[in-house]
C-alpha cells in the first residue's frame, strides 16, 4: 500500500538510559500492575542473550505469498515495501516484522541487517525466521527471530505495508512504541507510558536488590517478598544510605 511514512520521535535519554538498565520480567509485572497482560512476545527468541534492546517502532507487514505477485523481479522496485523499511528505519528505531509466525521461510537476511544496522537502527525484531542467521549473529547486533530458515521470503510472504500497526509474536505493535528486549525476549510498552514505567521498573529493580540481599541473608519470604511495613521501613533506610 502506498502510504507516506510515519513519523516516531526518539525516547529521550533518561527514558532509554533507565530502559537500558531494567528487565524484561520486571517490565512485564509494572504493565500487570496497569492492567496490561500481553505485551511480551511468544516465540521471538534473542540471537544474544547478553545484549540489550531498547528502541522505538518501525513496522514491515507480511501476509501470505501469491505467485503472480512475489518473484525476484520485485526486489529490482525501490517501492517494495520490505527494501522500503530498510531504507527508512534510523537511529534509536527497531524494525518490527509481522510475519503471522509463518515458520516456513526468512523474513530477512544478512544483506539487509547490515543496511539496518549501518542506518544506527537499535535492532530488528520479527515473529518468523532469519536467513543467514549466523551470519546475522556475527554482527553482534540486538536481534530475535523465530529461528533459521534458508528460504527467501518470498515463498511465504508478501511484503504489503510499513509503519502500521501489525501483531509480531501474538502482540500488537503501534508505530512509535517501545520495544525492550533481554536474554528473555522482547517486550513492548505503548508509548505514552514508557518513561512511567522505566521510573517504576528502576525502582522495582532497586527494591529487589535489597530483598536479594535479605533472602541471601537467611531471611524468610514472609514479610519480605512482598515486604511489609517494617521490612519497607528498613529498605528505605537502605536506600537512603546508597544515596538513590
Amino acid at each position: 500500500m502506498d502510504r507516506p511514512p510515519t513519523a516516531v520521535s526518539p525516547l529521550d535519554d533518561q527514558t532509554l538510559a533507565l530502559l537500558q538498565g531494567v528487565s524484561t520480567a520486571t517490565l512485564a509485572t509494572q504493565l500487570f500492575k496497569r492492567g496490561f497482560r500481553t505485551r511480551f512476545m511468544t516465540g521471538v527468541l534473542p540471537l544474544h542473550a547478553d545484549m540489550k534492546l531498547v528502541g522505538v517502532a518501525r513496522t514491515l507487514r507480511y501476509v501470505p505469498m501469491r505467485e503472480d505477485l512475489d518473484h525476484m523481479g520485485v526486489f529490482r522496485d525501490p517501492e517494495m515495501p520490505q527494501r522500503k523499511a530498510v531504507e527508512l528505519v534510523g537511529p534509536g528505531e527497531v524494525l518490527v516484522i509481522d510475519a503471522r509466525g509463518e515458520p516456513g521461510a526468512g523474513t530477512i537476511g544478512n544483506i539487509l541487517a547490515t543496511r539496518i544496522m549501518q542506518r544506527g537502527a537499535a535492532g530488528i525484531v520479527s515473529d518468523g525466521p532469519f536467513r543467514d542467521l549466523e551470519a546475522i549473529r556475527a554482527m553482534r547486533f540486538p536481534a530475535y527471530c523465530a529461528g533459521p530458515h534458508a528460504n527467501t521470503n518470498l515463498t511465504a510472504h508478501h511484503p504489503v505495508d510499513i509503519d502500521v500497526p501489525i501483531g509480531c509474536g501474538g502482540v500488537l505493535v503501534v508505530p512509535g512504541d517501545v520495544l525492550v528486549g533481554d536474554g528473555d525476549g522482547v517486550i513492548v510498552l505503548p508509548r505514552h507510558l514508557a518513561s512511567e514505567l522505566a521510573r517504576e521498573s528502576a525502582e522495582q529493580e532497586r527494591a529487589e536488590e535489597f530483598i536479594l540481599e535479605k533472602i541471601r541473608g537467611g531471611a524468610g519470604i514472609v514479610g519480605v517478598y512482598p515486604m511489609n511495613e517494617a521490612t519497607e521501613a528498613e529498605y528505605r533506610r537502605w536506600r537512603d544510605e546508597r544515596g538513590s
